[in-house]
């Protein structure tokens, strides 16, 4: 069993590649993870630890990639109070609904019983040109909650 799925929602690219980073990070610590990129509902375990990496593109709004999960959850309102989950946020500070895609995902998958693990992480690409570094110093801390 996969000890962590990690589920990524990307328009550029940027949210996969922090995604494909943790889990190098969580496997150096022993975790066994799996990897999707704009995955369906079907295909996610309904228990266990999930770490969510989306980008927010245009008025705050989810990646295509990921669109269809969330439509999904949001229309079948599944219980996952078996999930616990962590949330990272890629987005620019100078749009309004800056990380936007992931507050979004926060707050249905609480909807739906899942419970989040530790702060949400909200990157700033103004501030940090490779997500990945500030996403890796994060998980750190993060593994210590699971």
């Amino acid at each position: 069993m996969t000890d962590i799925t990690l589920i990524s929602g990307s328009t550029l690219g940027s949210a996969e590649y922090v995604a494909e980073h943790l889990a190098e990070k969580l496997e150096d610590a022993g975790f066994t993870t799996e990897t999707f990129h704009g995955p369906e509902l079907q295909e996610l375990p309904q228990q266990g630890i999930w770490l969510v990496v989306t980008s927010t593109h245009g008025a705050g709004d989810l990646p295509e990639n990921l669109q269809p999960l969330f439509d999904e959850i949001e229309e079948q309102q599944p219980d996952l109070s078996a999930v616990r989950y962590g949330a990272v946020g890629i987005g620019n500070r100078e749009y309004d609904l800056f990380c936007g895609a992931i507050e979004k995902i926060d707050t249905l998958l609480t909807a739906c019983g899942g419970q989040r693990i530790g702060e949400r992480l909200e990157i700033d690409v103004l501030q940090h040109e490779i997500p990945e570094d500030p996403a890796g110093e994060w998980v750190e801390s993060w593994k210590t909650l699971l």
